[in-house]
């Protein structure tokens, strides 16, 4: 790719790996489709049968984690604040206000739009919506600190 990752709108799955160190099993989000930095972001994951985490919750009746969709928002989020030359990279500090209306299944196709809120030194407030046809499906407040990778 001849655009660098920061002035790109449509990130696909390579784009994301370099802004976030998250990989399989742990990648929660398969591209973003829209993207204004400093702004907000939404990105997709499609939750296939396949995915570790149904073998075990609930085998028969496989619903994704509550949890796992927050971290779909964290990750999202931090799409939208890490930068593209990887020397820093927001850490998770917080959640407030998170709420469930609808489980998640096999086949459906998260669309996670997250808006940045307040920024302060190098704390950052986000809300987190996701929907799964149109239909909302989870959302969230979090909190992140953004740190150097040195530090790490």
């Amino acid at each position: 790719m001849s655009e660098s990752v920061e002035a790109s709108t449509v990130l696909y799955i390579r784009d994301i790996q370099k802004l976030l160190p998250h990989r399989y099993p742990f990648l929660l989000i398969d591209r973003v489709i829209e993207r204004e930095p400093e702004k907000r972001v939404v990105a997709l994951k499609n939750v296939s049968v396949n995915e570790p985490f149904f073998q075990g919750h609930f085998p028969g009746q496989p619903v994704m984690p509550g949890v796992l969709i927050i971290e779909a928002i964290a990750q999202t989020a931090c799409v939208l604040i890490s930068d593209d030359g990887g020397e820093k990279i927001p850490l998770f500090m917080g959640i407030d206000k998170a709420r469930f209306r609808r489980q998640v299944v096999p086949g459906d196709q998260l669309r996670i739009e997250v808006e940045l809120g307040q920024m302060r030194r190098n704390v950052c407030k986000a809300h987190g919506v996701v929907t799964v046809d149109g239909e909302k499906t989870a959302e969230a407040d979090i909190l992140a600190t953004i740190v150097d990778t040195d530090a790490l």
